[in-house]
């Protein structure tokens, strides 16, 4: 024991080493308990949580970079050669971690531009589903499956993103296949009668029904109509087999082919 502790008063003086110790405890503490006022005083603005739970994150980070710079000083550490070695240290280690740093500046512009928000149904980065998190370098999505899916920020501002929640109304496009025997002005009228009646297809836009294109065997008549965003899988996945059976109850037995994405 004598040893160990003539060893510290030799190098590093003993009271020293006990201050910096209990600077990075109590600066760990105050980390959590300023991230908690950050998060507490930004969900009392009403800021989305997206953005929340990234300056908390940047914000306990930052803090704990400031405790340890002032620990290592109590240390005896001149800070003019703790940011020359932290300097020298980020050069290195931002070449060797080049994807990380972009991965970092992608989830700022994220942030910044507010491209999708916690909760949307989005595709991006070659995949798709509900974003459940914007962290500091990836992004955390669910997909349909409820699949848990990690991507790298970059890769989804390096491509196109789909934000199937952006916007309160959808457009649902069905073509509908006629036999070149069938009466088509009566079958349109039928189609028109149907989506008109239907609670959940809107009025404004209102519904688009019209001759499309000659088949090989069959006429094409396409059907479009609007809905609200949470009836668009109700009605894309009702609205064909309604179309189905109205046309075989006034006699047009021609299948619904389905031309809409998703």
């Amino acid at each position: 024991m004598d040893d160990i502790l003539a060893f510290f008063e030799t190098y590093y003086p003993l009271k020293s080493l006990l201050v910096a110790i209990v600077i990075v405890f109590v600066g760990r503490w105050l980390s959590h308990v300023l991230s908690r006022l950050v998060e507490r005083a930004m969900a009392a603005a009403q800021i989305e949580q997206t953005v929340i739970n990234f300056i908390v994150n940047l914000t306990s980070i930052t803090a704990m970079v400031f405790v340890v710079l002032i620990a290592l000083a109590r240390l005896g550490l001149e800070m003019t050669s703790i940011l020359a070695v932290l300097g020298a240290a980020g050069l290195a280690v931002g070449l060797a971690l080049q994807r990380s740093l972009a991965n970092l500046a992608a989830g700022f512009l994220i942030i910044i531009f507010r491209h999708f928000k916690q909760g949307d149904f989005i595709e991006a980065g070659g995949v798709q589903g509900t974003v459940q998190e914007i962290q500091m370098l990836t992004t955390v999505m669910h997909s349909p499956e409820n699949l848990r899916q990690i991507v790298p920020n970059s890769n989804i501002l390096g491509g196109v993103i789909t934000n199937h929640a952006a916007n309160v109304t959808r457009r649902i496009d069905l073509a509908v296949g006629l036999s070149y025997d069938d009466d088509i002005r009566h079958a349109k009228q039928v189609l028109e009668t149907l989506v008109a009646q239907d609670p959940l297809v809107l009025e404004s836009p209102a519904p688009f029904v019209a001759f499309s294109d000659f088949g090989e065997s069959s006429v094409k008549v396409i059907v479009q109509v609007w809905v609200n965003r949470s009836d668009f899988r109700q009605v894309r996945f009702g609205l064909p087999e309604q179309i189905k059976l109205t046309l075989e109850a006034h006699g047009v037995t021609s299948p619904v082919r389905s031309v809409s994405s998703i």
